[in-house]
């Protein structure tokens, strides 16, 4: 007998209050990065109405003690990302010139700085640098689409991303910011079969019609994106389904770094840890070591070693080595995970010095990651796509 199941996954778009904040915060990184490639950055955003505040730890080696804010415009970074994102209109509450932008950052805690340095200090196991936060990570791959990704989260992206794209074109003056996207798939033995549910809110202007709103949306987008054979004359399209969404972002909905986990990884599908990425530089391991998950995982099924994989480790703070690392691959291996983990230790090293240096983060590559996922995407700069690591995988277990 078939077995069957239904699995949905959300995306949002740019204009997401909790998105806003997350791009924010990454124009930070990324502004300090440019400065010093070696800048220690933890800036998270708060947005609400007319009002943002930036906020974190950010220490930049290259000032020697000097406050960031006389090399870094924090407010002019704030609003220019607002800007690229859209809120631009008369009418916004949320605009990128008229907002109240406060900013409040200090240094990195001291007592963090020497876990993380690579330097002898008193009650530190070892002088290497180490992870700048105990937790545990997790990388996922599996073999549904061809960006090795959950076709759920996938799909709700492409939608999210193309309804981004028209807008920005100005051909569609009624479509504003703020927005979300998501698919339901019905999987059959363990493989996606159909959509069942599509879900697209998008904030508009007040004049435009309901109906020209749904129209437009499941012509120019949803049929458009998602692949013609998953849809079937029993799908269902859900377009602005309270009827109405002139108010968005901000004005509409608090926004937070950090907020939206689920849709920067794996839609749900695979686990979480619970750390979240922009925002931090890559000492974090929250955001560094999720990434050498996504590598891992995704050249083990590029490798076709597994259809499916996961991927987890855990770090204590201020020590380099980390404290577990499993391979899951949920039965698809075609050698055990016991074996499998064996190889991945062999190939990569999992110490936080060394996956910034195997993934080369220490660059201003973290505006891009932002929107529709921190994986799947097909850009070079995003070295942890990469399916380099195949080969050598395949050596390993011989």
């Amino acid at each position: 007998m078939s077995q069957r199941y239904l699995f949905s996954s959300e995306s949002v778009g740019e204009g997401h209050p909790d998105k806003v904040c997350d791009l924010i915060s990454d124009y930070v990184l990324d502004a300090c990065l440019r400065y010093d490639k070696h800048s220690r950055v933890a800036c998270e955003c708060y947005a609400k109405s007319n009002f943002v505040i930036v906020g974190g730890e950010i220490t930049i080696p290259g000032l020697k003690g000097k406050n960031p804010g006389e090399v870094i415009d924090f407010v002019k970074i704030a609003r220019q990302a607002i800007r690229d994102i859209g809120y631009v209109h008369e009418d916004d509450v949320f605009h990128a010139e008229k907002v109240f932008v406060n900013v409040c950052i200090t240094g990195q805690s001291s007592d963090i700085a020497q876990g993380v340095d690579a330097r002898k200090a008193e009650g530190k196991k070892k002088a290497e640098q180490g992870a700048g936060d105990q937790g545990l990570m997790f990388g996922y791959a599996c073999d549904e689409t061809p960006e090795l990704m959950p076709a759920p989260i996938m799909f709700a992206h492409r939608l999210g991303r193309e309804l981004n794209r028209i807008r920005k074109t100005g051909k569609v003056p009624w479509l504003r910011p703020d927005g979300k996207s998501q698919v339901t798939v019905e999987y059959v033995d363990g493989r996606p079969a159909r959509i069942t549910n599509v879900v697209v809110s998008t904030q508009h202007t007040p004049d435009v019609k309901h109906s020209q709103i749904e129209d437009f949306i499941v012509r120019n987008v949803i049929r458009k994106v998602l692949p013609p054979k998953m849809l079937t004359r029993d799908t269902k399209f859900f377009v602005n389904p309270t009827g109405r969404f002139v108010v968005g972002g901000p004005q509409g909905d608090t926004g937070l770094t950090g907020r939206k986990i689920i849709v920067d990884t794996y839609g749900g599908m695979g686990r979480h840890g619970g750390g979240c990425f922009s925002g931090k530089d890559p000492t974090k391991v929250d955001r560094s070591a999720g990434y050498m998950g996504r590598y891992v995982a995704k050249n083990i099924v590029a490798a076709g070693l597994a259809s499916k994989c996961e991927i987890q480790f855990a770090y204590a703070i201020g020590y380099p080595d980390p404290l577990s690392i499993c391979v899951d691959t949920f039965g698809t291996g075609v050698v055990s995970d016991e074996t499998l983990t064996s190889a991945v230790c062999k190939v990569f090293s999992f110490k936080p010095a060394d996956i910034i240096t195997q993934l080369d983060l220490r660059r201003p590559i973290y505006a891009k990651t932002t929107n529709y996922g921190h994986f799947g995407k097909n850009d070079p700069d995003l070295t942890w796509e990469r399916t380099d690591k195949v080969e050598e995988l395949k050596r390993a277990l011989k």
